[in-house]
């Protein structure tokens, strides 16, 4: 029986379902290769999966209930990772029924089919945004997360409540990961290293919210990618002595919710300094006011996934930063 990968042609997505296919897993990935950014990037990670006879790649949109159903239905998933969403905090002020389609439905839709064939498992991803206004650092998973300030980060807490409710009423056992900022090679456009890279190289301006006065725990894929499957390994049990108000395990349902980062805030600043040095370029730096949605720092409290299952983020931001600089260079063939 294999395991579904949701998201096989997007960052984390493609990068789970090959280190899964490198262990000899069959593996069935399913992406609907949304324009939301560049599809020739999408199509040349699902060129690193397709090298690998494990692999079984479809072409499915979540949201299309029948499509899923049939998925499942035909492959007959052991786990699930899912980590198909439409992403970006920003995006959603525009685009809100994009969030509710892919993050809402097409989650619902995941989840009736986990419920359907049985899954021993389903791993999904959610955000550090769901911490909205809360401001008391390092954030926790055990505090109230219910003041989300985008739309995304709705939706993603909204998924965390329809997990445990199917994981309460169906049994089935879910782990849910709220990702801090996840960068790397092959990563995606839309982020800031990326956006921040190309600008600088093409001796354009790179924007910098809230005049710079920002704090991000920016997690290396590598980490992320462990952390994943090593929660993957580990099926959560309910825990007979949770209390009633903690939203990150449950007295009556096998289900548990982790922060995945690297718990080492850096400001951005030295992110952007650490690029320069690597671009061998000085960045033009056009300071604006802070975003709508946005907040101004994240730390996550790894603890418990820590304790769980092992996980030791090991990856210093200098480290990260220069590597993905490498693989831009060596991607786009920039100087």
């Amino acid at each position: 029986m294999p395991i579904l990968v949701t998201g096989s042609a997007g960052f984390i997505g493609n990068f789970v379902a090959l280190r899964l296919l490198e262990q000899g897993k069959a593996v069935v990935g399913i992406d609907n290769l949304s324009p939301y950014y560049d599809v020739t990037l999408k199509e040349r990670r699902l060129d690193r999966l397709k090298q690998h006879r494990g692999f079984t790649d479809l072409r499915v949109d979540l949201a299309d209930r029948a499509a899923t159903a049939a998925a499942f239905t035909e492959h007959r998933p052991e786990m699930v990772v899912h980590l198909a969403a439409q992403a970006g905090v920003r995006y959603s002020l525009d685009q809100p029924h994009a969030y509710a389609d892919s993050n809402l439905v097409g989650f619902l839709n995941v989840l009736e089919g986990c419920r359907a064939q049985g899954c021993c498992h389903l791993v999904y991803a959610s955000t550090s945004s769901v911490y909205g206004t809360n401001r008391q650092l390092p954030f926790s998973v055990h505090r109230a997360a219910d003041h989300p300030i985008s739309l995304y980060a709705a939706t993603k807490r909204a998924n965390e409540l329809m997990a445990h409710a199917y994981s309460d009423l169906f049994d089935i056992p879910v782990t849910g990961l709220r990702f801090f900022t996840v960068y790397g090679p092959w990563g995606r456009p839309d982020m800031a290293l990326f956006k921040f890279t190309r600008a600088i190289l093409a001796g354009e301006p790179i924007d910098v919210f809230n005049e710079g006065r920002m704090q991000r725990d920016f997690t290396y894929v590598d980490d992320i990618i462990d952390g994943i499957l090593r929660c993957l390994d580990h099926v959560p049990a309910p825990v007979p002595d949770a209390p009633d108000d903690d939203p990150a395990i449950s007295a009556t349902a096998p289900f548990r919710l982790f922060n995945i980062g690297n718990s080492r805030p850096v400001d951005l600043m030295r992110y952007i300094e650490l690029l320069e040095t690597h671009l061998g370029r000085k960045a033009e730096m056009r300071m604006l006011p802070m975003q709508p949605g946005d907040v101004a720092a994240t730390w996550a409290d790894i603890d418990d996934l820590a304790t769980a299952v092992g996980y030791r983020p090991s990856t210093p931001v200098e480290t990260g930063v220069a590597r993905f600089v490498d693989w831009y260079k060596a991607y786009y063939g920039t100087g």
